[in-house]
Parts: structure tokens; sequence; C-alpha cells
């Protein structure tokens, strides 16, 4: 009697890609499908170039699955002049995808952190934001990600990220709140421990303290 086949689960790689990617021409393929269920003629005139242009604006929008957010942070400076106060970084651009609709995201990030004898390039943390930003997420998951990471390389006192976002599954289905945003906040360290440093970020970043 044979046994049935069983089939492999898909390989996990360090950026929660998969190995066996599905190749481009599936994926426009996949586009002329959803095309035609939409009740469209995908070989329009308006459309023939569609599937195209969709796969080439999906690599831009997930291209963080592609990204190691940790090898973005590991250049420290360890030459601070023992500096040891915040270091905040507010309103960076946020764009990603919502996991259960595949609509976008969009909203600021900030991030602030005090350093335990090492700093990174400014730049370096609106980069995580990007990392994370560009998959599939929830808003969550994402603010989590971004300062776990940042504690896991930085190692510094403490880390705080708050993410203000709105979501247009809600604005363009569904609810229909087009004015409605989401904040999360992940706080480790002392951000979390003391309430006075928590405060003091949050009015950095000119929200209500909590």
């Amino acid at each position: 009697m044979n046994k049935p086949d069983v089939k492999k689960p898909m390989k996990a790689v360090s950026n929660n890609a998969t190995s066996n990617k599905p190749s481009r021409e599936k994926a426009m393929d996949a586009v002329k499908t959803l095309i035609e269920w939409a009740g469209d003629d995908p070989t329009r005139e308006g459309l023939i170039e569609t599937p195209k242009r969709v796969v080439n604006a999906y690599m831009q929008f997930f291209e963080g699955y592609e990204q190691d957010p940790e090898d973005i942070l590991r250049k420290t400076f360890e030459e601070v002049e023992g500096y040891d106060e915040m270091v905040i970084v507010k309103d960076i651009r946020l764009e990603s995808h919502c996991e259960h609709h595949m609509v976008p995201i969009l909203g600021k990030a900030h991030i602030g952190y005090i350093p335990n004898n090492r700093v990174v390039g400014i730049s370096k943390l609106a980069r995580i934001v990007d990392v994370f930003g560009k998959r599939l997420q929830t808003q969550e998951t994402m603010t989590s990600q971004i300062a776990t990471t940042i504690e896991n390389v930085l190692n510094p006192k403490g880390v705080a990220v708050v993410v203000d976002a709105g979501h247009q599954c809600m604005s363009t289905r569904g609810v229909h709140k087009t004015e409605s945003t989401t904040v999360t906040s992940c706080m480790k360290g002392v951000f979390k421990e003391n309430q006075v440093t928590r405060n003091e970020f949050l009015s950095f970043i000119n929200l209500s303290k909590n």
C-alpha cells in the first residue's frame, strides 16, 4: 500500500520570508485572476500592464522581508562623551499593510531610547520602522518588533516606541471610520519601570501622559 504524499512545510528564513517564493510569472497570473474575479477583462488596454505594475509595487511594499533589521543597527558609536539622556526620533513616516485585508496602514512612529555607552545613527531608527513596516503586519506586532529589535541590539537602558496610524481596512471598507487612528506603544527598561521617564518621553512626542 502506497503511503500518502506528505506536503513538506515551507522552510522559514531568518527574515520570516520563505525560501520557495513563487515566481514573478505566477504572481502576475494571480493578479490576472483577481482582475477577472472583480469582473473585468485583464486583456483590455487599460489593464494589460496591470499585473506587471502590481508585482513591481508589491516588491516595494514588502521589501522588508528581504532585510535584516538587526544588521541595520549593528554599527554603533561608543564615543558619546558620557551622554546618557534620551535620544528621540519622532514623526517617522510609517507605511505598512494590514495582514488581514492587505490594505495600507499609514501613520507615524516615534522612537526613544536611553543609551548604555553606545548610540546608533538616527537614520537607522527610521530604517527599522521601514523594515518592519514593509511587511504584512498588525500594528501591535510591528510596534513590539521595533522596540524588541532596538533592545536586543543596542542593549540600552530603555526603549520606547509609539505608533499612531490610520487603517484603510477601517476607513475604506467595513465601518468606514475615516478619521479614526490607532495608537500602540511598547515600553521597555526604564520607560516601563519609571513613570517620570515615560511621561517625559510622551511629552516630547506631544502625546498625553499615561
